[in-house]
């Protein structure tokens, strides 16, 4: 069976861009009719104004609870389990419910408490370098570089022991890959969650200075332990899942782009333009919460009737030649002002901040570290995974 018909279509790439046929679906149809990697019937919206629409409207658009809670390919949950899985996950809530959580969470993810992270980022940063400069040329980047550093961030951040990243990275991996069998994804989801309840009991007995040990001191008594281990589990996931990619994945993409990585090297100010735009070019989250409609709507002159899920491609939406000019290009000199890669409206990403901030710093940091940085092994793009990258980079210097 070719990969085409295996990957749902907003999941389909081509190296570092969406796949000839999902650009078609955006320029030839604009919504267009797919079947979700659950196998249920939905729209796929692919259009910019489309989709930030849709991702900005939490009345008309809903979580569909079947998009949220239950991995592709794997058995359905008992409503004991659904109820406990979607505790605490501000990707499968929507307001008041959400509100609520993300109030509780915002005030530890403003771009002024990121800036305290900083300077321990940095160090996190140059003590991975040296470990790389230390063992030699040829190097696995994700390995040594891309996977580990946001690990140690969000691990320091949450209160979650980094010796217990090997676990949570391999059951995650687990979790995302599309080609694991549905039985084993699950169990992975469950052991992810086992482990959280666990950490999250030894943190309300003993709540230190970390994010989990704030909200258990701060709101303990507004949030329960399901809600608890949720947000956890969340933030841990997402903290070190998608920074991971981009670290690697944005990389490459210099790495392919020599005239682009030399304009960084000469106008290193210039950091916080390529970060937007390697964000906007690469999309490695495939598409938004999936969503269901709560009455009759008309989105790109497609009507779609009350009860009907809508996915959104947030890959196809960035590369829209109605939102950038020349969007497939990768132009480090736009900034790629208000792309769509964090998600729109009341679900836009809440570690935005972190994420900025750690890819502002750890590539030029490498870039610096090894100026004759080259590829020298064929990389290992994730074209299974629900979140887009590599799985390994074999670099040299």
């Amino acid at each position: 069976m070719s990969e085409s018909t295996t990957v749902p279509l907003h999941m389909r790439r081509v190296g570092f861009d969406p796949a000839p046929e999902l650009a078609a679906a955006r320029d030839e149809e604009r919504v267009k009719r797919v079947t979700t990697a659950h196998g249920d019937p939905a729209w796929l919206v692919t259009h910019y104004a489309d989709v930030r629409e849709v991702l900005g409207d939490a009345e008309r658009f809903r979580v569909a609870p079947q998009g949220i809670a239950r991995l592709p390919g794997a058995p359905k949950m008992t409503e004991e389990q659904l109820a406990k899985v979607r505790a605490g996950n501000l990707l499968g809530l929507d307001p008041p419910e959400h509100t609520r959580l993300r109030r509780m969470l915002a005030g530890e993810f403003t771009i002024r408490r990121m800036r305290r992270l900083e300077p321990r980022i940095e160090r996190i940063v140059e003590d991975h370098l040296d470990a790389m400069e230390a063992d030699g040329s040829p190097a696995d980047l994700v390995a040594s570089f891309a996977l580990p550093v946001p690990s140690l961030v969000i691990c320091e951040l949450l209160g979650v022991p980094y010796e217990d990243r090997a676990g949570f990275q391999l059951r995650t991996s687990r979790m995302l890959d599309m080609t694991v069998p549905g039985e084993e994804r699950l169990k992975a989801q469950f052991e992810q969650r086992a482990y959280m309840e666990d950490l999250v009991a030894r943190i309300q007995a003993d709540p230190g200075e970390e994010l989990l040990g704030m909200l258990v001191r701060e709101h303990g008594a507004d949030l329960t332990t399901d809600e608890l281990v949720g947000i956890g589990g969340l933030l841990l996931f997402a903290g070190h899942e998608t920074t991971s990619n981009m670290l690697s994945l944005g990389t490459l993409a210099l790495l392919r782009h020599p005239a682009q990585l030399q304009l960084l090297r000469n106008e290193p100010d210039r950091i916080d333009a390529a970060v937007e735009e390697l964000l906007r070019w690469l999309s490695i989250v495939h598409s938004g919460t999936t969503k269901i409609t709560t009455t009759d709507v008309e989105i790109g002159g497609q009507a779609i009737g009350a009860g009907e899920l809508v996915l959104c491609t947030l890959p196809a939406a960035n590369r829209d030649p109605g939102f950038l000019a020349d969007a497939d290009t990768l132009d480090l000199e736009r900034g790629a002002p208000g792309h769509v890669a964090f998600g729109h409206g009341v679900h836009h990403c809440l570690g935005a901040p972190l994420a900025r901030m750690e890819l502002r710093i750890a590539l030029p940091a490498l870039l610096r570290r090894f100026p004759g940085l080259r590829v020298s092994g064929e990389p290992r793009f994730r074209t299974f995974s629900v979140v887009y990258g590599l799985s390994s980079l074999e670099v040299a210097w």
